[in-house]
C-alpha cells in the first residue's frame, strides 16, 4: 500500500479530533473505514500512530512526528489545487501586452486597470512595440495579445477591432482657429502640419494624408517626428498644427488645445486588438472578455 493524501487527511483529523466517531463525522463516513484507514497507514509506516485511552486516542512519538509533515503536505496541495484552478480560470499567471502610441495614454490603461482590478494576482507585462514587432512576438509567443491599428487579419493571427476613435486637431490656444468649436480640414490645409509616426508605414501618417487629399489638397508638412508626445510638444511650442486621435487629449500641455474635426461623418482611426488564433490560454479569454465590454470614455 502506498501512502496517498487521504490518508494524511484522515490521520490529520483524528489528530485533531482524538477521537474516531467525532473525527469519523467530520469526514463524512462512518467510523469503520476511518479505522482501516489509520491501519493501512501504521501498517505502511511500521509504526503505530495512536494509542486508546478511556476518551478515545492519543498521538504516540511517531503520530506526533508525523503531524507537523501531514499538515505542511496537506496545506501544499490545498495551494497547489486553489493555484491550479485559478490558473484554470485565467485569474493567475501573466499577460504580455503589446502596446503603442496614443493608445497608451488613455484607452489601453483604463482596460489594463479593469482587468486587474478583477484579476489582482495576474502580472502584467507591457511591451512598446511596432506593428510588426507584435505580430513576430506573437508568434513565438513572447506576447499574449498586442493592441494597434489597421492590422490584416493572417491565417494564425486573429484581429478585432475594439473602437473607433474619433481624431482632433491639436493647435496652440493663441491660434485663431482655436476659438472655433470645430475645424474642417480645408481651414488648415495651409498651416504647418506635424506629421507622426515617421517610423511606421504605412499608419496613421498616411491615414492624415489621405484626410488632406480627400480636399483635393497636399498638407504643408513641417515636421515628422516618431511619436504623439514628441508632436504635441512641438504644438505647445507654437511649431505647429497636428491632427491626432482624441486619447492625445490626455497631454495637457501648456497651451495646447484640442477641436475635433468638423466632417460628415467625422473622421475616425480604430483600435484593434491580435492574439494568436489557436491561443486557448484562460488569462487570454478573460482579458478579452474585458476587452469586448470596453467602451471608451470622453477625454476631457
Amino acid at each position: 500500500m502506498t501512502m496517498e493524501i487521504r490518508h494524511l487527511k484522515y490521520f490529520n483529523t483524528l489528530a485533531e479530533e482524538l477521537n474516531f466517531g467525532r473525527a469519523a463525522a467530520r469526514l463524512h463516513i462512518s467510523q469503520p473505514p476511518l479505522t482501516r484507514q489509520i491501519q493501512q497507514l501504521e501498517d505502511e509506516l511500521g509504526a503505530r500512530l495512536f494509542t486508546r485511552n478511556t476518551r478515545g486516542v492519543e498521538l504516540t512519538p511517531a503520530g506526533v512526528a508525523l503531524l507537523d509533515d501531514a499538515k505542511r503536505i496537506l496545506g501544499l496541495v490545498s495551494v497547489a489545487k486553489e493555484r491550479a484552478g485559478k490558473a484554470g480560470l485565467g485569474e493567475i499567471g501573466r499577460l504580455d501586452v503589446g502596446i503603442f502610441g496614443s493608445a497608451i495614454l488613455n484607452h489601453i490603461p483604463r482596460l489594463l486597470l479593469q482587468f486587474r482590478g478583477r484579476y489582482p494576482e495576474v502580472q502584467i507585462a507591457l511591451h512598446e512595440q511596432t506593428k510588426a514587432e507584435q505580430i513576430q512576438a506573437l508568434r513565438e509567443q513572447r506576447l499574449t495579445i498586442g493592441f494597434n491599428r489597421h492590422v490584416t487579419a493572417e491565417p494564425d493571427i486573429m484581429v478585432e477591432t475594439v473602437f473607433f476613435e474619433p481624431l482632433v486637431i491639436a493647435l496652440h490656444s493663441k491660434h485663431p482657429l482655436a476659438r472655433h468649436k470645430a475645424i474642417r480640414i480645408n481651414e488648415i490645409i495651409d498651416e504647418p502640419l506635424i506629421l507622426y509616426p515617421s517610423n511606421t508605414r504605412p499608419g496613421f501618417a498616411d491615414d492624415v494624408m489621405a484626410l488632406f487629399r480627400n480636399e483635393g489638397a497636399r498638407p504643408r508638412v513641417v515636421q515628422e517626428v516618431t511619436d504623439v508626445v514628441t508632436a504635441i510638444a512641438l504644438v505647445a511650442s507654437g511649431f505647429g498644427l497636428c491632427v491626432t486621435p482624441d486619447a492625445a487629449r490626455s497631454l495637457k500641455l501648456p497651451g495646447v488645445v484640442y477641436r475635433p474635426v468638423k466632417a460628415d461623418p467625422p473622421p475616425t482611426i480604430d483600435l484593434v486588438c491580435l492574439y494568436r488564433r489557436n491561443d486557448e490560454s484562460p488569462i487570454l479569454g478573460a482579458f478579452l472578455d474585458i476587452v469586448r465590454k470596453f467602451r471608451p470614455a470622453a477625454v476631457e
